[in-house]
């Protein structure tokens, strides 16, 4: 029951808070981030240049990013809960709450909606630059529109509900965890000359992590939609037929959901550091897509959390009851 209220309690107050500016220095992503980068800094020079070297290298740094992470926060909320319970449940609240991106999610693309409302293209691309890899300076408003609403998408699986389900079986050290790995993914997981190697065992790591939750996104995102007013049928056909047209194996499933129930067509070719890649469309283009979309797309998002919350907890309850 303990982890239950935690969750149920960070949830809330992601809903209420996001993550304020005052926090992000101590904020578990922040200092994951650090951590990676310093670890990428001692075993590059330590192994050989060469595939080999460099994939072993990456496989030591996902060991030791999420052996820390799960073990440590473990560590620490056993210490402080002998020491405290009231502190050590607040310990664990504060963690569930930093481990979920429900508001900051919907905030940041719903600051793409006001730019390209109030500033006009310019700011638009600028403010999708800080949510998405591709290149934006070149995009026009329907390629910045479809960012938004792609992000939200793919964000659904792993800021909201990934955090949620790990959430569910082991708290917050559990969800710190799959936070880790989603970091280490985001950090490092590139198919680049940089990272080809070195990232192969955090981006593997982060598909197996993310191949549950990533599904289940996207039935509750179908959920969502029935609630939200929009096409429960359309994206459960092009979550059928579209779901596999992405090159990774999770991030189709939301995007597929979302494209087939706000009517629109997703992804599609792209450019990123310069380069075009050629990107199979997911969804049909059933309408133009419009501002109003990202508004749309987010309460899917925030309506999906909730019914991901709900549905986790009475699970939870019927497995480990009220104890």
């Amino acid at each position: 029951m303990r982890i239950l209220r935690a969750a149920v309690c960070g949830y809330g107050t992601d809903l209420l808070l996001g993550d304020p500016e005052w926090l992000a220095p101590a904020h578990p992503v922040v200092l994951m981030g650090k951590g990676i980068r310093r670890l990428e800094e001692q075993l590059r020079p330590r192994f050989p240049k060469t595939p080999e070297g460099e994939s072993l290298a990456g496989a030591v740094l996902a060991l030791c990013m999420t052996a820390g992470t799960g073990l440590g926060s473990l560590a620490a909320l056993r210490l402080l809960r002998r020491l405290s319970r009231p502190l050590g449940f607040g310990l664990e609240a504060l963690w569930c709450w930093q481990a979920l991106a429900v508001r900051d999610l919907s905030v940041e693309a719903e600051r793409v909606r006001s730019a390209l409302e109030q500033g006009g293209l310019e700011a638009a691309r600028a403010a999708v630059s800080k949510i998405v890899g591709r290149d934006t300076a070149e995009l026009e408003e329907p390629g910045v529109l479809r960012a938004a609403v792609e992000t939200v998408a793919e964000n659904f699986a792993d800021g909201i509900v990934a955090p949620l389900f790990y959430m569910m079986i082991g708290g917050a050290p559990l969800a710190l965890w799959c936070k880790a790995v989603n970091t280490m993914d985001s950090m490092i997981g590139y198919k680049n000359d940089k990272y080809q190697y070195f990232g192969r065992a955090a981006a593997k790591l982060d598909d197996a992590v993310n191949f549950l939750p990533a599904r289940l996104g996207a039935l509750l995102l179908m959920q969502a939609a029935f609630f939200c007013g929009e096409d429960v049928r359309g994206a459960f056909r092009i979550w059928k037929r579209d779901r596999r047209n992405h090159e990774s194996p999770n991030s189709g499933q939301c995007e597929a959901a979302m494209a087939g129930a706000l009517g629109l067509r997703l992804c599609g070719p792209a450019s990123y550091s310069g380069k075009r890649k050629e990107k199979p469309w997911i969804g049909d283009d059933l309408h133009e897509i419009r501002p109003e979309d990202i508004h749309r797309a987010c309460r899917m998002d925030e309506a999906g959390s909730a019914i991901a919350l709900l549905s986790f907890g009475i699970l939870r309850l019927m497995v480990k009851g009220w104890n």
